[in-house]
């Protein structure tokens, strides 16, 4: 087994004036090291495009999560769908991509864009076999997988962005290589990649969109330990026990708390030296202890680290704040979203006086649910996560 790891993101746009999509992702995780990915676009738009999509995506990744083949899965779903008698085209379009161990990636594609392979920075023309299935003619590729890998698979939404504004013939396929080869260059995560690619899209469009248009990346990266530690201990006897779990964990050591961040100190030897300059307003400064990668302060930074990770899970309009800003809260962002895939919570249960003030709101009163919250989000994206309460 190697120590790869895939970071997969996606986003989609409606088609003007549509509440559905049209377009549907599944993503369904066979284990820890193999992942279904389908993305599948359904004829038209709105209600019907997107009942189409849908079903197409839940047969597929379903029967594949059970164990059957890819042949099998595009055969059954291939005799299901019925084709258009008037346009004489399928009623869904899908690409099907499956992670195996984290070591190959077999890819089906029956009428979506096909998939855009970068690899060593370029565009990698990857080979594929031409299989006719119920009559239906599927492309087949099985890659071996390297590191930083990239692959994007999208609707036809994306290279008709422009069609007869921007561009005569829509966003031709070579424009969108060059796109993401450039975009690539920056180490962003597949979701920032995918909103990068669909907010290009949006204002190809004119900000009123022809068709939806959905993009699915998979990138292939290394396994990054990451490890947090959140609160003082309720028996204050477990402190040296606690610091000694933390700092002896390989990967980067992130501390939040006042009282956490003065223990941590002590136990390393070392002074905490406070920064007394507000990178936001609202979120108060980070501080610096020599053996630690990122001090900060607790509740106040990670709640607004939970809604930075729901916004990311999400529409992601919020990236273009943590994505460069050096306040605590981007900070911790950047680190657990975009370095981090195996993340260790180290918790304290010691309860804070001053965050019992009954005029605070709910979530700054219990810091377990943070951590919960923080948890569901980042296991949603994908990553490993272990939590320990002291």
């Amino acid at each position: 087994m190697n120590d790869l790891c895939a970071d997969i993101g996606y986003k989609s746009i409606n088609h003007y004036g549509e509440e559905l999509c049209g377009d549907h992702v599944d993503v369904v995780e066979q284990d820890e090291n193999s992942t279904v990915i389908v993305l599948a676009d359904g004829l038209g738009s709105g209600v019907k495009a997107s009942i189409l999509s849908t079903l197409t995506s839940k047969i597929i990744s379903t029967m594949m999560a059970e164990g059957l083949s890819l042949e099998e899965c595009v055969a059954t779903i291939a005799a299901t769908l019925p084709v258009c008698s008037v346009r004489g085209v399928a009623y869904s379009t899908f690409t099907i991509m499956h992670l195996k161990d984290n070591e190959t990636l077999e890819i089906m594609q029956y009428d979506n864009p096909q998939v855009i392979v970068i690899r060593d920075e370029k565009n990698y023309d990857y080979p594929k076999t031409e299989l006719n299935i119920s009559g239906k003619k599927i492309y087949k590729s099985v890659i071996k997988l390297q590191e930083n890998d990239l692959f994007v698979a999208m609707s036809d939404g994306c290279p008709h962005a422009g069609i007869g504004t921007a561009y005569n013939f829509g966003w031709k396929r070579e424009d969108i290589i060059d796109f993401v080869e450039t975009m690539a260059l920056g180490g962003h995560t597949a979701k920032n990649l995918c909103t990068m690619l669909i907010d290009e899209c949006f204002k190809l469009y004119g900000g009123k969109p022809g068709d939806d248009a959905t993009a699915c990346i998979i990138k292939i990266r290394k396994r990054e330990p990451m490890n947090l530690l959140f609160g003082p201990p309720f028996n204050p006897d477990d402190g040296e026990r606690m610091m000694s779990l933390f700092f002896g964990k390989a990967g980067k050591h992130i501390v939040c708390g006042g009282t956490t961040s003065s223990i941590a100190a002590k136990y390393l030897g070392k002074p905490l030296r406070p920064t007394l300059s507000f990178e936001q307003s609202d979120i108060p400064p980070i501080a610096t202890i020599e053996g630690v990668d990122l001090v900060t302060e607790g509740v106040i930074t990670i709640n607004r680290v939970v809604e930075y990770a729901k916004d990311y899970l999400g529409e992601n309009v919020h990236y273009e704040h943590w994505s460069f800003k050096r306040d605590g809260a981007s900070l911790i962002s950047r680190l657990l979203f975009e370095e981090a895939t195996d993340i260790n919570f180290y918790v304290g249960r010691a309860i804070n006086p001053a965050h019992q003030n009954p005029d605070l709101p709910i979530n700054f009163n219990i810091k377990m649910n943070l951590v919960e919250e923080l948890s569901t989000c980042l296991k949603k994206m994908g990553k490993r996560i272990k939590v320990s309460y002291f």
